[in-house]
């Protein structure tokens, strides 16, 4: 979405230069080009709006993928510590035998 907005920008930047470049070089009565003037002021005020929300919506996105980056370190954490909980917790091959259960019971019998 942004960069369709940032395309179109472009394309009207381009046709205001083109129609800078085709209306200089043509004379024109002073009432004309006064309102010429004030269309191109125009336009330059709407791209500096449009500018502006973009440069919004930008700090808006930045700003949740920053609050990403966040969550995702503390998760990755965690997850590291619940994975090394569980290592640690493991019964040994000969704890979790049969046998050895038997064994352990008759012991405390």
């Amino acid at each position: 979405e942004l960069e369709n907005q940032l395309v179109a920008k472009s394309k009207t930047l381009e046709e205001l230069e083109q129609s800078l470049a085709s209306n200089g070089s043509a004379e024109q009565t002073p009432e004309a080009q006064s309102l010429r003037i004030a269309e191109l002021c125009g336009m330059k005020d709407s791209i500096e709006n449009q500018v502006a929300q973009l440069k919004a919506s930008m700090e808006s996105i930045l700003e949740q993928w920053r609050a990403y980056d966040e969550i995702y370190a503390e998760v990755s954490l965690m997850t590291t510590r619940y994975l090394y909980c569980i290592d640690q917790c493991k019964p040994s091959g000969e704890e979790a035998s049969l046998e050895a259960l038997k064994k352990q019971v008759k012991t405390l019998q």
